[in-house]
């Protein structure tokens, strides 16, 4: 199955974002790794195409697609820390949010940070155990956990692509009513345990050259071979 950023329905700005009615809603990122990952992956391409919402975390996509010049055209990159101010800022009265994914250790430095930062949400978490891949009887205590709490937003952080292919596996068996986003990256940020890039860096598009920078072990692949696989499959696609 081909996997075009043509055939994709992608935010374009902020403002549309901020209009997504109510309701039981999956919004995914788009960027330049999960491009390349869908052109050999079919099950997490369909996971991608299947998101009520995509955004442009990145601003390659913004570029890849002036360039293609898709149906959809983002006006800037709208980043995973974008998603998440906006809907936890949305939220008002004493509503809940639950948190999927990541350690034990980090889930208690973002339940310590919302306290303070918003202080009118219930945070409710969930660590689920550390695997590349989660067997049946591995999701069914996650599915449970997010029913029984049957919040008001609903965050899954467990890294891409496996965040995706989890939500989307799973997506029927959930009984909520909520908008659902997958923000690996932004447990991270929030809790502290991994510094965002300066205000200068994100203005200018470098967030990624930074987190290069402070993690080049984890992010060299990433950035170094897979920026040139983004611009090869990009051709590919300008090409067909």
């Amino acid at each position: 199955m081909a996997f075009y950023l043509r055939d994709l329905r992608i935010v374009e700005t902020l403002e549309e974002l901020s209009l997504i009615p109510s309701g039981k809603i999956m919004i995914n990122c788009i960027n330049a790794n999960s491009y390349n990952i869908a052109q050999n992956n079919e099950v997490f391409a369909k996971a991608l195409k299947n998101s009520n919402y995509l955004i442009p975390d990145g601003i390659s996509i913004v570029m890849a697609c002036k360039w293609l010049k898709t149906p959809n055209m983002p006006k800037k990159r709208i980043v995973g820390w974008d998603l998440f101010e906006l809907e936890m800022n949305k939220l008002t009265g004493k509503k809940k949010v639950m948190f999927v994914g990541s350690s034990e250790k980090v889930l208690a430095k973002i339940r310590k940070k919302a306290a303070v930062v918003y202080p009118n949400l219930e945070i409710i978490t969930y660590s689920p155990p550390f695997k590349h891949k989660f067997t049946p009887e591995d999701s069914i205590p996650i599915v449970d956990a997010i029913n029984s709490a049957q919040p008001d937003l609903l965050w899954i952080g467990m890294t891409a692509p496996k965040q995706e292919l989890w939500i989307s596996k799973y997506w029927d068996h959930l009984t909520i009513n909520c908008h659902v986003g997958c923000i690996g990256a932004v447990f991270d940020f929030f809790s502290g345990n991994i510094k965002r890039a300066p205000k200068w860096w994100q203005n200018h598009s470098l967030e990624w050259l930074y987190r290069l920078i402070v993690e080049p072990k984890r992010m060299w692949k990433r950035y170094l071979i897979g920026n040139p696989l983004f611009v090869y499959n990009i051709i590919k696609e300008w090409i067909k």
